[in-house]
């Protein structure tokens, strides 16, 4: 009998347990002494504190298509006037799933041991049956031993009813929070109603932190692009299409420009949605008419280059005019150093995580990409790059993160072929593919916001999404 007494010990020492953890760290836990324990800490809080604290980046990652992913704790602490007791709330829920979690291990671990004090009844009526049938065919002896284990028993008969007691109370408790969690949650939504206008300046604080972990996150080493996605087939062969790269989000204009020289007239949709239905679009007559595909739009301003001249136009929507224009210092035009296709595309603006380029060439550079870093108010070269490439040999070409990556052709086949490295002023030979799915690209570039390549296809507004090799170190340094 020595074995099922050691269980009947651990099975009180269980309730002990259990007993201890209902009146002292449950109560702690689901905030009945009005507090809240930290776990892991002596300290506790009080209850509906207001702390002034602001929004946190929780982690970062890319994801396997390219895009930049940036998790954040929404909001890290605070939502308005009411943001202490919005945090006291989000971490009592928290404490009391915690608490719903440990009874039903608890449950389940008690209702183990109450099949075993079962069986232990079980046993004990089985043990007095024999001691009352076998009263007068016992020795002594025996029937004294008998009778002593009958009686170190006897104390199961309570223990087994106050189990069965406690086993209820633990089904009533965890219904109870059950409840208290739906309360919760109620009155959570119910104070997350309230300071919207607070609410929506914390929104855009966010969305521009967001925006500095994706550029940080972001710069890395293109190592795939992904398959085509279509959105539009519209306007002639040539021409291009773009958004704003330093927009916020909330701003999802496109803008469209059909032709590659001579043409004046741009589209401004209000939504991308909207261009792809044709709808809800004003038009912008440019004083001076653009050459080429390569241009871009950058803050506000759409930068593109003036029909037969080396002349930089910076046209700002909102005001309609002109704010801006500049002679790109030796810089070919009117078909004099183009891309494989030609369409006067002897400049191509665009914009990257660091700012405004210009890709052109020069005769003394022998026809070769030139790649200079614009001001974006003055339009003055800030520095210039000799990348060595012949320009007539390129299909198209691209900025990210301070790269300039050039494209083998136009046609179908084609692959992002050279890399220029502005930073180490070095390059490589790369051979990374992508489809080129309508066989005739007249328009590439970087859109930084979006991490996603703007293509112009044959009449087809293509976008791709591309994969950047990158490492974060600890530090947070770039």
């Amino acid at each position: 009998m020595s074995v099922p007494l050691l269980k009947i010990g651990a099975v009180l020492s269980t309730m002990a347990m259990v007993t201890n953890w209902m009146s002292q760290t449950l109560p702690s836990l689901v905030g009945l002494n009005g507090t809240v324990s930290r776990a892991g800490a002596s300290e506790k809080i009080t209850l509906f504190q207001n702390p002034e604290e602001g929004w946190q980046l929780y982690t970062s990652a890319q994801a396997p298509d390219g895009k930049c992913i940036c998790t954040a704790v929404i909001p890290a602490q605070s939502t308005c006037s009411r943001d202490g007791r919005s945090r006291e709330l989000r971490q009592l829920m928290e404490k009391v799933q915690n608490v719903s979690q440990s009874m039903e291990v608890l449950e389940l671990r008690t209702y183990r041991d109450l099949q075993y004090v079962r069986g232990m009844e079980t046993l004990m009526r089985s043990l007095d049956a024999r001691l009352r049938a076998a009263d007068g065919s016992l020795s002594a002896k025996s029937f004294q031993e008998l009778k002593d284990r009958m009686t170190e028993l006897l104390p199961l008969s309570s223990v087994l009813e106050q189990y069965k007691a406690d086993t209820r109370t633990i089904v009533r408790l965890r219904e109870e929070v059950r409840n208290l969690s739906g309360s919760l949650a109620a009155i959570q939504e119910e104070m997350g109603a309230y300071g919207y206008e607070d609410l929506q300046q914390r929104v855009m604080a966010l969305e521009a932190r967001l925006h500095a972990c994706a550029q940080k996150l972001g710069c890395g080493k293109l190592t795939g692009v992904s398959n085509p996605i279509t959105v539009r087939a519209m306007g002639s062969r040539f021409g291009s299409w773009m958004t704003d790269t330093m927009a916020p989000s909330a701003d999802s204009r496109v803008w469209y420009m059909d032709g590659y020289y001579k043409g004046r007239r741009v589209l401004e949709f209000r939504t991308l949605g909207d261009f792809i239905k044709g709808q809800n679009f004003i038009q912008h007559l440019l004083p001076q008419p653009w050459a080429g595909t390569g241009h871009v739009v950058y803050n506000g301003s759409l930068f593109y280059n003036k029909y037969q001249s080396n002349v930089v136009v910076k046209y700002h929507f909102r005001s309609r005019s002109v704010l801006v224009q500049r002679s790109l210092p030796g810089a070919g035009y009117n078909n004099t150093f183009p891309y494989s296709w030609g369409g006067f595309s002897d400049m191509d603006f665009m914009v990257d995580e660091s700012g405004l380029w210009a890709v052109y060439t020069t005769n003394q550079n022998a026809g070769n990409i030139v790649v200079s870093r614009l001001d974006p108010h003055t339009l003055e070269v800030m520095r210039s790059w000799d990348t060595g490439y012949p320009k007539r040999s390129a299909g198209e070409a691209f900025m990210i993160c301070g790269v300039l990556y050039v494209t083998n052709s136009h046609l179908a086949g084609a692959k992002v072929y050279f890399a220029y490295f502005t930073n180490t002023s070095s390059y490589e030979y790369t051979d990374v593919p992508f489809h080129n799915q309508y066989s005739h690209i007249s328009m590439l570039d970087y859109n930084p916001r979006e991490r996603a390549l703007y293509t112009w296809n044959n009449g087809h507004q293509v976008l791709y999404n591309v994969t950047l090799f990158h490492v974060i170190s600890t530090s947070g340094d770039p």
